[in-house]
């Protein structure tokens, strides 16, 4: 969740407490969370047990689902059919669990199709990868000294991946 969420759900009433550091690897910082309306927190056990609703990317350990108070909702990227003892837990404790990769892709639920998202990300970081490791010029560049020809790209697959890589090659 990026500062700019916060911001609306603080506005529609809703309270937002995140973990302090939740968004330095993307660019944002405690203060834009406080400043967007959310509380930072450091006591990651508290937080958990307190929250109604939980939103984290990857799927929660089982020490993380005990500190869930029953009746609260989790969502996250849970894996469930790679997943049964975590469901299990899940269910035993009472809490209600959204698997975000089993929104189906559509129209409606495009906000929260997380996997396309990534996927779109993940192609895109691979082409640039690829570019520093290739150790060529990517693009045909027309220089008054000649054209440098660009590299050529081989990209398998055509889907949200994919079709990001071709557009980023």
């Amino acid at each position: 969740m990026v500062p700019e969420h916060v911001a609306k759900l603080t506005a529609l009433g809703a309270k937002i407490e995140v973990e302090s550091g939740l968004g330095l690897s993307c660019g944002h910082s405690d203060l834009d969370y406080t400043s967007a309306g959310a509380t930072v927190r450091t006591d990651r056990a508290a937080m958990l047990a307190a929250a109604d609703v939980i939103l984290q990317v990857r799927k929660p350990t089982l020490d993380e689902v005990n500190a869930l108070r029953e009746g609260a909702v989790f969502v996250a990227l849970l894996d469930p059919f790679q997943s049964p003892d975590l469901m299990q837990a899940l269910a035993q404790r009472g809490v209600s669990a959204i698997s975000l990769e089993m929104v189906p892709r559509s129209t409606r639920a495009q906000k929260m199709d997380v996997l396309s998202s990534q996927a779109s990300l993940a192609g895109y970081a691979a082409v640039i990868a690829a570019a520093g490791q290739t150790g060529k010029i990517f693009p045909m560049m027309m220089t008054p000294a000649g054209t440098i020809k660009p590299v050529k790209v081989f990209i398998i697959g055509a889907g949200v991946a994919g079709l990001q890589a071709i557009a980023t090659a």
